[in-house]
């Protein structure tokens, strides 16, 4: 039987968050009066409720479209996240363990391959990477904003050149903390310190996912088919994501046979 392994976090307001969440509750009584009723005029005296929800197309766990990088890619337009094909949003997943890669630190190709080598894959057109940092233990704290590694540009590149549409991180942003990358640009005068992974969106297109969550949950590093469909919202750089890892029938016998994560 094929079991679900949920990669998202709760969209919720939370020192994680960069930016506000707030969520305006219409409760199930007060409903009654938008609609010119009262409760008692519905059974068991209530309405129905309704939410109002502001927040960033990058809160929560959530997919970048190639627009979010720029508005060009590949000397194309950039595709928003409503233009992003729904075929590229499901398919076989590849969990690299990069754990020992200290935060504030670039992920590079080395560092991928040598991952690639532990999990015994090679990779294939249409897998979707899932970058496992572990830095979603301090999702909830402010730590998270700034305590994870992220991608280099080179290490983009490697995975978009090997066929890989998707990539994913559990951690606030794919590229290395903000406070790391500003730091180093001040530093050197070194522009291509800014969001090298982002920017290099802008010559091949590709899709991120970040803040994901649970990795470590899955039993192996392949095996396991990854469903990441966006909200379409017309016209922007990101959509909020339901990530979610179906586990093939060998994985969930192995898990019970001690299969090694």
């Amino acid at each position: 039987m094929t079991r679900l392994v949920d990669l998202s976090v709760v969209t919720r307001h939370t020192p994680s968050e960069a930016t506000p969440v707030t969520v305006d509750l219409l409760d199930h009584r007060t409903g009654a009066t938008v609609l010119g009723l009262t409760p008692q005029d519905f059974p068991d005296g209530m309405a129905i409720s309704n939410e109002t929800v502001t927040l960033t197309t990058h809160t929560g766990t959530h997919m970048d479209a190639p627009l979010h990088y720029g508005p060009l890619s590949g000397g194309r337009p950039a595709k928003s996240i409503d233009q992003v094909p729904l075929e590229w949003c499901v398919g076989p997943g590849v969990r690299l363990d990069l754990r020992h890669v200290p935060p504030g630190d670039g992920i590079t190709v080395d560092d991928l391959r040598a991952a690639l080598d532990r999990a015994g894959h090679h990779l294939r057109p249409g897998d979707l990477v899932l970058l496992w940092t572990g830095a979603d233990a301090l999702w909830g704290s402010a730590e998270y904003l700034a305590k994870y590694p992220g991608l280099t540009g080179d290490g983009t590149r490697f995975l978009v050149e090997s066929g890989v549409r998707i990539i994913g991180i559990d951690a606030w942003g794919l590229d290395r903390p903000m406070q790391s990358m500003i730091e180093e640009y001040r530093r050197t005068g070194d522009r291509g310190a800014l969001w090298p992974a982002h920017v290099y969106g802008r010559t091949r297109e590709y899709l991120q996912l970040e803040k994901l969550a649970n990795l470590g949950a899955l039993p192996a590093a392949t095996g396991f088919t990854v469903v990441c469909f966006p909200v379409a919202v017309a016209g922007a750089g990101a959509g909020w994501t339901r990530v979610v890892a179906l586990l093939d029938k060998e994985s969930v016998a192995g898990e019970g046979s001690g299969a090694a994560g």
